[in-house]
């Protein structure tokens, strides 16, 4: 055998075992991760049912409807805005799996961008998926970018224009789906994605919608609700409930300048009441330290607490930083409290939750102990 072809051979062997582990890596990726139906979920779908532009698409989000036996009020609430977050997922799953209503609905999007858990940020050095211990062992969940995969919707266009706002932001927002709201049927793929969650809140008559995410510490609205000023009165309530538990949350309500977020635009352009929500966590943030596993689920981070002490967060950052067990126990209680708050301002459209570990309950035990075993 002639010397370039043995060296041509050689190279494509070396190309093959380099590019394998990768390709295997990419595929496995895209495999959706998998959340046990409990007791009260009685249907599941995607959110082609209410815009049939996602049919067939990478986008095309899946949702659990829990309903009581007598009629009530509804939710629509979600995790999974941004993929890099992982404590809205993990809330949204606990509701599927434990979760009975005896009046009222509520429909759970555990994955809003859907499409965002088959791929991480570049150039950031994240993990792909994290471990949940539980008393079977460990639940394993993707974790993703903080936008729809831009292999995906590409290219980015230079400026982001809002097709219905007008705002403009950077090219690479067109796939935050926290910014393209209200959506358009037309427009980009996470446009689309936004407008059919705005599709599903006006169909079903959602009187509440819920969008659970996470925070660094330098960030304004960590441990805060950011609501629609049409819902005030209920924040303030279930805020009042949360205190009489030892949970602290902020109040913030929506400026009307900045526009595409959910807590603006679903209040603006659907009948729900809009609340936003963030938890603490340091992860996708510009001070933090190491990307991986441990940092992800335990918050621990020397640098957040150096710059705390020195002034440069918003919130502070312990040194034992902010497990996802009370992240997670966090969002679960906090949208109790907006069930059990909406219960007492409209009681003709009564939303009663039952069969949910409380707060402390999840603190002390983890969140895996109330997880369901995939099989």
């Amino acid at each position: 055998m002639k010397p370039t072809v043995l060296r041509g051979i050689t190279v494509l062997l070396a190309v093959i075992m380099i590019s394998l582990p990768a390709a295997i890596a990419f595929k496995k990726q895209w495999v959706p991760d998998t959340f046990v139906r409990g007791p009260g979920v009685t249907r599941t779908g995607t959110l082609s049912e209410y815009f049939d532009g996602l049919r067939g698409t990478v986008q095309e989000v899946p949702y659990y409807l829990l309903e009581g036996s007598e009629k009530g009020g509804t939710i629509v609430l979600w995790g999974g805005t941004h993929p890099v977050e992982p404590a809205g997922v993990l809330a949204s799953d606990l509701l599927i799996e434990n979760a009975r209503l005896t009046q009222g609905r509520i429909f759970v999007i555990p994955q809003a961008n859907f499409n965002g858990y088959t791929n991480t940020k570049i150039g950031m050095g994240d993990i792909d998926r994290y471990r949940i211990p539980t008393d079977f062992g460990h639940r394993t969940f993707r974790l993703g970018g903080r936008g729809t995969n831009p292999v995906c919707q590409w290219p980015d266009p230079d400026v982001y224009t809002n097709a219905v706002t007008g705002q403009s932001l950077a090219g690479e927002e067109s796939r935050n789906l926290n910014r393209t709201h209200p959506g358009t049927p037309h427009g980009y793929l996470t446009e689309k994605g936004s407008f059919a969650l705005l599709e599903l809140i006006r169909k079903e008559k959602a009187d509440i919608a819920i969008d659970l995410h996470e925070a660094p510490p330098d960030r304004p609205l960590v441990n805060a609700m950011a609501v629609h000023e049409r819902a005030k009165a209920l924040a303030s309530v279930a805020i009042l409930n949360l205190e009489l538990q030892g949970i602290k949350m902020r109040l913030e309500i929506s400026p009307k300048h900045l526009r595409g977020l959910s807590h603006r635009e679903i209040g603006d352009y659907t009948q729900a009441l809009a609340v936003l929500m963030e938890t603490q966590s340091p992860y996708h943030g510009p001070l933090r330290g190491r990307s991986d596993e441990k940092s992800l689920l335990t918050a621990k981070d020397e640098f957040l607490v150096l710059a705390s002490r020195m002034g440069r967060t918003s919130v502070k950052h312990p040194p034992e930083g902010v497990p996802i067990d009370v992240r997670v126990a966090r969002h679960v209680a906090s949208i109790i409290a907006l069930a059990d708050a909406f219960t007492e301002l409209y009681p003709d459209k009564p939303i009663k939750i039952e069969g949910m570990p409380s707060y402390e309950e999840m603190v002390r035990n983890g969140i895996g102990h109330y997880m369901r075993e995939v099989k």
